[in-house]
């Protein structure tokens, strides 16, 4: 069997944006009946939230749209994680900035998930719009891995 291809989803405290993320990454890939072929997770650049469920609001937005909710507990990355990566999708520019002190991306596997920030519905309350950046995100990076 070839190696899993290993994405982790970040933002800042990993129970909104990224925990929604891998949730709906993984749904994709179950749905694609490539589960075997992927490793999916989430963290978080800070510390704040660690130990925390996801926030209510995302898991409902989730359960809604019919999304498979993942028991979960918010995460700090690591710096020694770097390497078990593939891909290190970060949702917004301070993120981005964040990882990228964390590691040397000397592979360049740090990016946004869209061209644009996931508005982040801990400050807005609008997890429809977070949720559907996220969709979409998470759509063009499963037909680029596909390519």
């Amino acid at each position: 069997m070839k190696d899993r291809i290993k994405i982790l989803f970040v933002c800042h405290g990993n129970i909104c944006r990224s925990i929604m993320a891998e949730c709906i990454m993984q749904q994709l890939v179950d749905e694609s009946k490539r589960h075997e072929e992927f490793l999916i997770d989430s963290c978080a650049t800070s510390r704040e939230e660690i130990g925390n469920p996801i926030y209510p609001a995302a898991k409902r937005k989730l359960e809604q749209s019919l999304i498979k909710v993942k028991d979960h507990h918010a995460r700090q990355v690591r710096q020694d994680e770097y390497d078990k990566w593939d891909y290190i999708i970060g949702m917004d520019h301070a993120n981005i900035m964040n990882l990228k002190r964390i590691f040397n991306d000397k592979e360049h596997k740090i990016r946004m998930l869209n061209k644009k920030p996931v508005a982040d519905p801990w400050y807005s309350d609008n997890f429809d719009l977070a949720f559907d950046e996220i969709m979409e995100g998470c759509l063009r990076l499963l037909k680029e891995i596909e390519c």
